[in-house]
């Protein structure tokens, strides 16, 4: 009998549990393990099918796989893993780029495999000097998480099928779905007459696969059982792209996709309040159930013959300079490195694009400072976990008249930014979440002694209002920039065609 025969016989054998298998002294040692239950607490694949489905296909495409889901349910119990796994791939990929999907699985799907690890299988992974990664799931899912974040060698899954214009068929290439004999081929395939030390699996299926390693243990399921910390992992979770804020299980895609037409006529109507009076505009906003709470004391709208206020902004949201207007009562002018033109259209308060060139942009800054406030956002884009990018110099080189501003905010269905979207829809899905939460937080101004004028360089001026608004939210202050942001997730620099801008005619500092 060949070694695929005996691995199939030995299916049925008992495994000892991953909590009795030793993490010591394995250092040249190599572990083979599967992903979903194993490596991850949740055992089904449908919420990252669901994520690809709608981030790379959208609405239309994510509704399908919902509506057929129950089908690919019954078809993974009582016909085979392998049916099920085949038609969520169909209905998930076909007619899809191969680069739109590879994004998806490098800036999306990583966030949500990060807060599922299992606390007991990392333990035993972690330990070893050769890791590998043996799952069902295509391998362009998986790969970027389980070799940035798990510190896998290398991951052996289902390959997809791509046309020669780099489409997506929908099928998956012989021997088709890596699942039960065909993981154990493919383990034979890739060690040949080498036995890794020890295999993880948490079903019947993955028997045959961890019957060729030299130890087999099985995860069992704990309901209970809290996944490992995200800064346990070997990288720290600073950039993620997608909509979706919670993971996709059936049940959350079901409300999030019932919700959105009801929460995109709410989004219409919140974005149409910024028409209103500002006076009156932090009031409706609540009304509709869009919280704003501001904190701190806010200095007055200046003075006729005085430079502006410069407010230096925190940036979580394209809606930051809006929303501090609405804690003002009163239109600040705001400068931006970039934004859609539907968005500048729809902005109620005054837009000035940046064109990059640093003695441009401070002359533009200059001159704005002349006319009124004026809100900046120096970290150039924005980040949804708790850190703060670095902060540009620039803004501390122009006036000495600086007022930090901290500036937060939580969404619970969808998320209100995108590097690899369309940012046209940015404020929409922001305010599509039922009970979206801005927080705005007005710190002291800075005293002359740390400005520039005070004899401090701009790079110290900048440094520390970083620190003091970092202080405010309880955030981290990093190094990165919006360069390595979106090398990370979507491979570019983020580089955008300058527009040619004007000095806007009237610059409302009150209504």
């Amino acid at each position: 009998m060949g070694k695929l025969g005996k691995a199939k016989a030995n299916g049925q054998c008992s495994f000892p549990d991953v909590y009795q298998c030793s993490s010591e002294n394995r250092k040249n040692q190599t572990i083979v393990a599967d992903l979903d239950g194993t490596m991850l607490l949740g055992r089904s694949s449908f919420p990252y099918f669901m994520l690809v489905a709608f981030e790379a296909g959208g609405f239309i495409r994510a509704s399908i796989l919902l509506l057929l889901a129950p089908l690919a349910w019954i078809l993974y119990h009582y016909v085979s893993e392998s049916a099920g796994i085949k038609l969520l791939c169909f209905v998930s990929f076909v007619g899809l780029k191969a680069r739109r999907i590879e994004v998806v699985s490098r800036a999306v799907l990583p966030k949500f495999y990060s807060e599922d690890v299992h606390p007991e299988t990392w333990r035993v992974f972690s330990s070893f000097d050769k890791s590998y990664v043996l799952t069902a799931n295509p391998r362009i899912m998986v790969e970027v998480f389980a070799k940035e974040y798990l510190g896998a060698d290398e991951v052996i899954g289902s390959e997809i099928e791509v046309t020669k214009g780099g489409r997506a068929t929908g099928f998956l290439k012989a021997p088709g779905v890596c699942v039960g004999e065909n993981k154990a081929a493919a383990l034979l395939n890739k060690f040949g007459d080498f036995k890794p030390h020890v295999g993880l699996g948490d079903r019947e299926t993955d028997h045959p696969f961890m019957s060729l390693c030299k130890e087999a243990y099985i995860v069992r399921e704990e309901k209970d059982l809290q996944p490992l910390p995200r800064d346990m992992l070997l990288k720290r979770m600073v950039f993620h792209d997608g909509r979706f804020v919670q993971l996709p299980t059936p049940g959350v895609a079901l409300i999030c996709l019932l919700w959105a037409p009801i929460g995109f006529l709410v989004a219409v109507f919140r974005i149409a309040l910024g028409m209103c009076p500002f006076t009156w505009a932090l009031t409706f906003l609540r009304w509709t159930g869009c919280r704003v709470i501001v904190k701190g004391t806010p200095p007055k709208a200046v003075q006729d013959g005085r430079l502006g206020v410069l407010f230096v902004c925190s940036h979580r949201c394209m809606l930051d300079p809006v929303m501090l207007s609405v804690a003002l009562r009163r239109r600040v002018c705001c400068v931006t490195y970039s934004i859609s033109r539907v968005s500048e259209m729809m902005s109620p308060i005054p837009t000035v694009a940046l064109s990059r060139d640093r003695d441009q942009d401070a002359a533009m800054i200059k001159k704005l400072l002349e006319v009124g406030d004026l809100v900046i956002c120096p970290e150039g884009t924005t980040c949804r976990e708790p850190f703060l990018l670095r902060f540009s110099a620039l803004f501390a080189e122009l006036t000495d008249r600086i007022v930090p501003v901290a500036s937060s905010n939580q969404m619970g269905m969808y998320y209100g930014t995108t590097a690899t979207g369309w940012k046209g829809m940015d404020a929409f899905f922001y305010f599509m979440n039922p009970r979206p939460l801005y927080e705005i937080t007005f710190l002291d101004q800075l005293p002359q002694e740390l400005t520039c004028a005070g004899g401090k360089t701009s790079h110290e001026v900048a440094n520390y209002v970083q620190r003091v608004i970092a202080g405010a939210l309880n955030f981290e202050c990093t190094n990165l920039t919006r360069k390595d942001k979106y090398l990370a997730l979507a491979g570019n620099d983020g580089s955008v065609a300058p527009r040619k801008t004007s000095m806007p005619k009237v610059i409302k500092s009150s209504d």
